[in-house]
């Protein structure tokens, strides 16, 4: 592989024109699909295989236009001091807002409170609820406007209005927190590099990498029914390694270059071998992204399939626009240890520096000489932080974990105040009778069944359908919709639906947001275990082909679980004990997110093998070629320790703009990613790694025989390179590439 992708270096270093023109003619293309396709509403939400979701199913079917899965407000009203909701202007002016809640085209129905009983029993609180046709990710914009807007005009009267309910779900915003990480990433890379210019490509070539394959998304999404929330991993994702791959390919380029080799050989030779190990660390966060498809929820698999597609145009402009742009910079690109002449005069470092051991060099000597105590000290440290992950409770956000500075936030609170906790969140029970002889008696049976449970507060009566077969029997509990009891209640339910399904014909099915909630909850814990065996499995394989051993893709894929682990400790310490919530912002703690552990293993796992394979890939080939154990590890270091971490610091970056966000999901997704990589980046791979292989010496290259015959030897390392020098190329090389 290394002799191939180092002709590949060379062709585009020296057709730098084509491959420039190809890529804009590229960028062009999906920018053009983009903006002619049809928008595309937000994707349809549906969880497979869950009983919430066949309750839901269930209800399309015995109540047509229902619109089971559709969006709810509710509007709630309190009335100014002393004052009650139900007598002259404080009526006039509820009963008006819930005739204009009515207008709007994607509105099914809106309860007046005085009619629906939806007022406290003082009198000073009451709510309106709207249901809608569709769910609150498809709700268009425009009703969610008007929502706001009718909310406003109450106001004006002198009420507290608040609105809540999934109505107004947002979608997620990106911009401002990539502007920071972008900007923080051209200050790391200008230290990095010394040099305007070569800081630049990576971010060039990143944003270009972005740029294609978020627009090719839009260009789909109507299509593939692909949601505006897709684009937002696959941006994410996308800016992170395609900074981090051309900066490992820029880097080495200017490594071969101090080397002494010509410019067109330099590029050849950093394609060759740091682009052979950006094509196996892409692989590996493909397999990652790929593998989300084992939860078998839709939504997330599209996301991770769109990610993945793409990380894979990142290797792709890695390996091909980097030379070529290394080939416009010409001189201008400064060998290693040279800066450019605005940051260093483009003077060359003095011999007594040039022979300091860098820093790299320096820890890596350091962790040789001590490698058990460092060994010791990384894996007692990350150990103590992963032991808040026992308490680790799993639940949904809802509007109780919003900002009181949000509406939704302001309206769950007055719910709670007026009705009771369990108030905001309802549970839905479907009675399905249709195979029942005695549906009404059936159904009387599980509503008493039903208000015999712990934590049940109010049981509405039933409500049939025009056939008589299915009813619908609304539950509030006592406990607030993430507590732990009110799942307990879920699953209380859902027993005693299984002793009536025995006793009679009829099946229970418990739906309804919570009960959503719980279920995806659920699953994504289910999944969570398998879909670390595919992905961990697949790459620990991958990771053999690589590196020609056993032990070595063992021991990165064990530290990759103790940096994960450690990561899961710090977020629960943080968002569910309230550990430094207040410097995080963090206004209410609560279960972590559910998506939260398996969306870490997928993100996670694919930046620290970049980390693995890039370092590793650099200490193995000093041992091919030649050098003592120990010694290859200080090489290794002292070549890929200062790039390594500036990628490290440029996704810690990134990910931490995300925690001052005002949304409690985006705040912990920024804060588990940017520790994890920490962990990984300076725990793990810059101290746990360094100090196993120190320890096992030659052993960590240990690989059986009939295994070595077997495997493909796709030489990451460079060796076949060696063979090589630039005076037996010819201008036909490309030639001969285009006809391989």
């Amino acid at each position: 592989m290394a002799t191939f992708l180092y002709k590949v270096g060379r062709l585009a270093f020296r057709r730098r024109h084509y491959v420039a023109l190809l890529w804009i003619a590229l960028l062009t293309l999906a920018g053009v699909g983009a903006a002619s396709a049809p928008a595309a509403g937000a994707s349809s939400f549906s969880v497979p295989g869950t009983e919430a979701q066949k309750a839901f199913d269930l209800l399309e079917q015995r109540f047509p236009g229902m619109s089971a899965d559709g969006a709810t407000a509710r509007v709630v009203f309190k009335a100014p001091a002393g004052e009650k909701l139900d007598t002259g202007a404080n009526r006039a002016t509820v009963e008006k807002t819930v005739k204009d809640l009515g207008d709007g085209s994607e509105v099914v129905s809106v309860a007046d409170p005085f009619k629906g009983k939806a007022v406290s029993k003082d009198g000073t609180i009451a709510y309106a609820s709207v249901k809608y046709k569709v769910s609150g990710m498809e709700l268009k914009d425009a009703s969610k406007d008007a929502l706001k807007e009718t909310a406003q005009q109450a106001r004006a009267s002198g009420l507290t209005v608040e609105v809540g309910g999934d109505a107004l779900t947002a979608t997620p915003e990106t911009g401002s927190t990539e502007i920071i990480g972008i900007a923080i990433a051209a200050v790391v890379l200008v230290i990095t590099f010394g040099s305007l210019l070569a800081a630049g490509f990576p971010l060039l070539t990143a944003l270009i990498g972005v740029g294609i394959g978020v627009s090719t998304i839009t260009a789909l999404a109507s299509a593939l029914d692909l949601g505006t929330t897709t684009s937002t991993l696959a941006m994410m994702i996308g800016l992170a390694v395609g900074i981090d791959y051309a900066l490992f390919i820029v880097s080495r380029y200017r490594a071969e270059l101090a080397e002494g080799r010509e410019r067109e050989d330099a590029a050849g030779r950093a394609v060759g071998t740091a682009g052979s190990a950006v094509v196996f660390a892409g692989l590996t966060v493909v397999i990652a992204l790929v593998g989300l498809a084992v939860v078998n929820i839709p939504m997330l698999t599209k996301m991770g399939v769109a990610a993945a597609g793409t990380v894979a145009i990142a290797v792709l402009i890695a390996l091909t626009l980097i030379p070529a742009l290394l080939g416009y910079g010409g001189k201008k690109i400064k060998p290693t240890g040279q800066k450019s002449k605005l940051l260093g005069g483009g003077r060359a470092a003095s011999a007594e520096k040039a022979s300091r051991p860098n820093m790299g060099t320096r820890w890596a000597s350091f962790v040789v000489r001590r490698p058990l105590a460092v060994l010791l000290l990384g894996v007692i440290g990350l150990g103590a932080a992963a032991i808040p992950a026992a308490s680790l409770e799993l639940g949904l956000p809802d509007d109780g974990s919003q900002p009181t500075s949000t509406t939704q936030r302001r309206a769950y609170d007055l719910l709670s105040d007026g009705f009771g906790a369990g108030f905001n969140g309802p549970l839905m029970v479907v009675v399905d009778a249709k195979d029942s002889k005695t549906p009404k008696a059936d159904v009387t049976t599980v509503t008493d069944k039903i208000k015999a449970l712990k934590d049940v507060s109010t049981v509405t009566p039933a409500t049939f359908n025009k056939d008589g077969d299915t009813a619908t029997i609304t539950v509030v509990p006592d406990s607030k919709p993430s507590s732990v009891t009110t799942e307990d209640l879920v699953h209380g339910i859902r027993d005693a639906g299984t002793r009536i399904k025995t006793d009679t014909d009829s099946t229970v099915l418990v739906t309804g947001t919570t009960a959503m909630n719980i279920d995806v909850s659920q699953k994504l814990n289910d999944a969570l275990i398998p879909y670390l065996i595919l992905v961990v499995g697949l790459a620990f394989l991958l990771l053999i082909v690589v590196f020609r051993s056993i032990l070595v893709p063992l021991k990165a894929a064990l530290g990759f679980l103790l940096s994960v682990m450690a990561a899961l400790g710090a977020v629960v310490a943080v968002f569910q004990w309230g550990w430094l919530s207040g410097l995080m912002g963090v206004e209410e703690t609560g279960p972590v997110m559910s998506m939260m552990p398996i969306f870490m293993v997928g993100v996670v796992f694919g930046l620290a093998m970049d980390y693995e394979v890039f370092l590793v890939t650099r200490i193995r080939e000093a041992h091919v070629h030649g050098e003592k154990p120990s010694q290859a590890i200080v090489t290794g270091f002292k070549h890929s320790a200062r790039v390594v971490t500036a990628a490290a610091v440029i996704m810690i970056a990134v990910f931490s703009g995300f925690i001052s966000s005002s949304e409690s999901m985006i705040k912990m997704i920024g804060f588990g990613l940017a520790i994890a990589v920490f962990f990984d980046a300076f725990v793990v791979r810059m101290a746990i790694v360094p100090a196993v292989l120190a320890l096992l010496g030659k052993r960590a290259w240990w690989l059986p025989k009939w295994l070595n015959r077997i495997l493909p030897n796709v030489d990451v390392e460079g060796e076949g390179l060696r063979k090589l020098d630039s005076k037996d190329t010819d201008p036909d090389e490309d030639r001969e590439l285009v006809r391989a």
